[in-house]
């Protein structure tokens, strides 16, 4: 059985990627591999504590494969450590790693060109699903998820810390994507059945960094920081 890791943005489609291919049973996945902001510590976009997605990690039971990201951080910058990243996954004997992207040819056809010569096998678990779809089967399994980050150039800034449920759906305006796949939300999956226990969140304050409205999610157990830091 070939062995992978999954790349893991801490939101819904990364963790339904997660549920998918254990059920298919083709590859047995030996790591979450997650770029991180180092100089606030947080997941790049969606802005998740590293805390949050250690504890994802422990409940899904697989390492975490951190990549430090400077900030700023150029695309040179960029390419560069994740061709490190993917050659100490080739020494380690690691076959390939999964995507959560849905339907964006210019993102698939990056991560194609990106690894073409790495060695490793550029997986895409629920590509082509359509998103509505989806988003009410992730929904239905008990998968619960908070939005992160919104860009309010394509939803209103109402939506950050909100709940991805049957209601947030509802309430989407026409043209946004279910599931965000444009860029729209970005996520936090806090339970569901890729996960062995609940994470207990609580959203804190919000800010706005140009267009985009970030929420500060914290184990709910942490006292809160002075100050919701993204850059």
């Amino acid at each position: 059985m070939e062995r992978i890791l999954l790349s893991w943005s801490s939101g819904k489609d990364s963790a339904w990627s997660l549920h998918v291919l254990r059920q298919r049973g083709e590859y047995e996945i030996v790591g979450l591999l997650t770029t991180f902001n180092e100089a606030v510590d947080r997941v790049a976009m969606h802005a998740v504590r590293r805390e949050l997605v250690e504890r994802q990690a422990a409940a899904a039971d697989l390492p975490l494969w951190n990549v430090p990201l400077p900030w700023p951080c150029s695309n040179e910058q960029y390419e560069s450590l994740m061709a490190g990243t993917c050659a100490k996954a080739i020494a380690t004997g690691i076959d390939g790693i999964a995507f959560g992207d849905l339907f964006l040819e210019d993102v698939r056809a990056y991560r194609e060109e990106q690894m073409r010569n790495t060695g490793l096998q550029p997986i895409f678990p629920l590509w082509g699903q359509p998103t509505r779809d989806l988003a009410k089967q992730m929904i239905a399994s008990g998968m619960r998820a908070k939005l992160t980050c919104v860009d309010t150039e394509k939803l209103d800034a109402s939506f950050a810390g909100r709940e991805f449920d049957e209601s947030l759906l509802a309430a989407l305006p026409d043209g946004v994507d279910p599931c965000g796949e444009n860029g729209e939300f970005h996520s936090f999956v806090y339970a569901g059945p890729m996960l062995s226990a609940k994470i207990p969140v609580s959203v804190g304050e919000s800010v706005v960094r140009d267009q985009f409205v970030f929420s500060d999610l914290s184990l709910a157990t942490m006292a809160a920081t002075p100050s919701f830091q993204l850059l």
